[in-house]
């Protein structure tokens, strides 16, 4: 298990430029199943996640060729169906949270396919009803297979996927493009009403257009797709991440630093920067760059009656709840209070002992609520030994870590390089001083 050392207290400065989305990733290379053709993906990040997720594919026969760095070639022309039905790749996805993407592809291109339960970051409760009531909706037959501790989903002999009407019982991101991706190969017309629409989903919506789908509302929470027959090769690029522009905007205010993110689609942000402004960080749009400059100190916005600030999470057009570690951490060292709210998972909160033992004020008042009050950059955090529970809390203790006063550690460090791409080397050429073991 490797480690990051990290001497607190240097400034940062200089330009940094965001990975590409590892959440937008995991939904395009799964669609890669879709076609026999070739598909040629860019700004792919170089990260543990979407290296497992490859693995997968290429021990199903895919063919991935590296074309340079981040932008690989797909083909899945020779599918060994044998191995995707088999225990071993079974185990593999379910150690892997993004596999369950896989599931719609296998299914509308196969006819059948395995769901095991998901792994991933362990954040609480991350339940998959609507990913196997959406495709039983689309006409797969559904069991369990106690042994394997998965779903067998398939379809009855000689029938295919149907489209139909249907109403999440969540705006799922993950189980909206299961659910689009096999629609794209259903016969007839599938619609899809509290659909997710964050900007990844719209790039996947994109993408299978480009490859012969036919989806109407992209960008809203009712999706209407027509299936065809096939669909072809296409050539894609991901987005920033969303998630990483977050972090690097809250390491920036955690230093009381000045940094250059460069080439962050801002127009794909959504409330992010305004989320960030509420604490008192000044961000100036630049072009396509966020420019975050020194500040001496941020001040924690109220709401108009004077009440103490809430900042929570919700689905998109909302903020994203992978980025209220960030801003929890953030608002130890700002002036004033705030209460972040974490509605959608009840463990990822726990990670704020950590914090407390580093000096932070912060009151956890339950799995998914925690009051912060901030020290004004008056006392600095105190350097601890730490473990990273999963991806968004190890950035987080990283970004406290990188503002404390001595020389921390932080164990697990294969949770943050699930998420973020050689992030001490990127960081350190800021200026941080961040040293794996």
């Amino acid at each position: 298990m490797g480690s990051f050392v990290i001497e607190g207290g240097h400034k940062l400065s200089g330009m940094i430029r965001p990975q590409g989305a590892k959440n937008e990733a995991l939904e395009i290379i799964s669609a890669v199943l879709l076609t026999k053709e070739e598909v040629t993906v860019s700004n792919i990040p170089e990260i543990l996640d979407i290296r497992n997720l490859m693995l997968l594919l290429e021990g199903m026969g895919v063919k991935i060729t590296k074309i340079e760095k981040g932008k690989y070639v797909f083909k899945a022309d020779d599918v060994d169906e044998e191995y995707a039905e088999s225990e071993d790749f079974v185990r593999k996805c379910a150690s892997l949270r993004g596999s369950v993407m896989l599931v719609g592809p296998l299914l509308a291109r196969f006819g059948k396919a395995w769901f095991p339960k998901p792994g991933g970051d362990k954040i609480g409760r991350r339940r998959v009803d609507t990913h196997i009531t959406g495709l039983a909706a689309l006409g797969a037959d559904i069991s369990f297979d106690t042994q394997r501790k998965a779903f067998a989903l398939s379809l009855p002999q000689g029938k295919s996927l149907k489209g139909t009407y249907m109403l999440l019982d969540e705006a799922s991101v993950t189980g909206t493009a299961n659910i689009l991706m096999a629609a794209c190969l259903a016969e007839g017309t599938t619609t899809i009403y509290n659909a997710a629409c964050e900007p990844y989903t719209q790039q996947l919506c994109r993408m299978l257009v480009k490859m012969g789908a036919k989806i109407d509302g992209i960008g809203s929470n009712l999706l209407t797709v027509t299936g065809v027959e096939s669909l072809h090769s296409v050539d894609h690029t991901i987005l920033p991440d969303m998630i990483e522009v977050g972090s690097f905007i809250g390491m920036a205010a955690m230093n009381s630093s000045s940094i250059t993110i460069k080439d962050v689609s801002y127009r794909d942000l959504g409330i992010i920067p305004d989320s960030f402004r509420r604490l008192g960080i000044h961000l100036e749009q630049r072009g396509d760059d966020i420019f975050i400059p020194e500040q001496d100190s941020y001040v924690i916005e109220s709401f108009l009656d004077g009440s103490i600030m809430t900042i929570s999470d919700a689905p998109w057009p909302g903020l994203t709840p992978d980025l209220l570690s960030v801003m929890l951490v953030v608002a130890t060292q700002c002036r004033g209070s705030v209460l972040i709210h974490q509605k959608m998972f009840e463990s990822r909160l726990f990670f704020v002992d950590r914090l407390i033992d580093m000096g932070a004020q912060i009151i956890l008042c339950d799995p998914h609520r925690a009051v912060v009050i901030g020290h004004d950059h008056k006392f600095r955090l105190k350097a601890n030994n730490m473990l990273s529970p999963d991806i968004r809390a190890g950035i987080a203790l990283l970004i406290a870590a990188m503002s404390a006063n001595g020389t921390s550690v932080i164990g697990n460090i294969e949770q943050i390089d699930r998420g973020y791409e050689d992030i001490e080397l990127r960081l350190n050429a800021l200026g941080a001083g961040i040293t794996r073991q």
